[in-house]
């Protein structure tokens, strides 16, 4: 009878300690999981100002791209020439570049025809970082990390385009120019 009552009270105490790890257990899937509603939640909130992050994107690069390009148009002879000449460039690409990144910070701000724009720009900086910054090696990042990340900025503005705050949204919807056409109904 004594074993009985000792083999009673171990599976009371096994019961109780199993229940008491499940509701552990339960509790801690109920922390988790309204750790990641509420994380959910916040990146909700952070993806429904990915407009305005993409506009403030696109209004910093587009004043730092007028800022370098006017000048290459106003002041286009002489030692500017010189060193795209020292570069292995022919000297008329300074008014190439300044038509680029004058128009093309304009477009960037505006937001219209962000994509071609922001690729060009991109093109533009990886010559430039090519020809005139890379003299001193890959290592030498302080000689070229301002163009690589403009170039960057650029790369992901022309793959993501200008966002729903911007002229290509409301001229040509979503995505900006579309490039395939509506089916036309057949006719029968």
């Amino acid at each position: 009878m004594r074993d009985g009552f000792k083999f009673y009270l171990i599976c009371v105490a096994t019961r109780a300690r199993t229940s008491a790890k499940l509701r552990s257990a339960r509790m801690q899937r109920a922390r988790i999981e309204s750790t990641h509603s509420l994380r959910k939640n916040r990146l909700k909130f952070l993806n429904s100002l990915q407009p305005l992050g993409l506009l403030i994107l696109r209004a910093a690069i587009g004043v730092i791209f007028f800022a370098h390009g006017y000048p290459k148009l106003m002041h286009s002879d002489g030692p500017l020439q010189a060193t795209f000449v020292q570069h292995g460039l022919p000297a008329q690409f300074v008014v190439v570049a300044g038509v680029l990144e004058t128009f093309g910070g304009l477009l960037l701000v505006l937001g219209l025809f962000t994509r071609g724009a922001a690729l060009l720009l991109a093109i533009e900086l990886s010559i430039e970082i090519l020809k005139l910054h890379s003299g001193r090696g890959i290592m030498a990042l302080h000689e070229y990390e301002f163009p690589l990340a403009l170039a960057a900025a650029c790369v992901a503005l022309a793959t993501v385009g200008a966002g729903s705050a911007s002229v290509d949204h409301f001229l040509f919807g979503e995505g900006g120019p579309s490039r395939t056409r509506a089916a036309k109904p057949s006719k029968k």
